[in-house]
């Protein structure tokens, strides 16, 4: 996703590297979609995505966007993937797609579900750790099926759990 049509010099360089990438990946279906109407495909038909490959302003748009389909950006992990390194490693890097949520530090009202998650992918993509990355996945989906919830996801007949609250919840499903 990029908007190559307007931002030509970027979105043409971004656009040919992608392509002479998706070369190397023969088996891998790509397509292109303008930033704006991938945006627009988000929210009326968000099944339609799988992976989105994007730049850095765009992408820090749309995982926004994204984050809400699920209720709140306190939900959504995500990871900056790149090169492997000479050791084979990926190159990476894993936030909650909130970032740091400077405004809420200290206030026990964050929602810790997609720094969690954030970790589940580090333990799977980059430490392969995928037995634990799973049970760090079941505990939280478990924290959730009981009906806990922070103030940003709380809805009628849940029961509301601060940041330190929530945390020591799925910590305790891990037991």
């Amino acid at each position: 996703m990029h908007k190559n049509n307007v931002l030509t010099r970027a979105g043409g360089l971004w656009t040919r590297t992608f392509n002479e990438v998706a070369k190397e990946y023969p088996a891998i279906t790509t397509d292109y979609l303008h930033v704006d109407a991938a945006s627009m495909f988000f929210v009326t038909n968000p099944e339609r995505f799988d992976v989105v490959v994007t730049d850095n302003l765009f992408g820090d748009i749309l995982s926004d966007e994204a984050a809400m389909l699920t209720g709140s950006l306190g939900l959504l992990p995500s990871a900056s993937l790149g090169a492997k390194d000479k050791n084979g490693k990926i190159r990476s890097m894993y936030e909650p797609v909130h970032g740091s949520a400077p405004d809420i530090a200290g206030k026990n009202i964050a929602n810790p579900i997609a720094t969690v998650l954030s970790l589940s992918m580090a333990l799977k993509y980059s430490l392969d750790l995928d037995k634990e990355a799973e049970q760090l996945d079941r505990a939280v989906q478990s924290v959730l099926d009981d009906g806990l919830r922070t103030k940003d996801i709380l809805s009628e007949g849940m029961k509301e759990a601060s940041t330190s609250e929530m945390g020591d919840a799925i910590i305790s499903k891990l037991q």
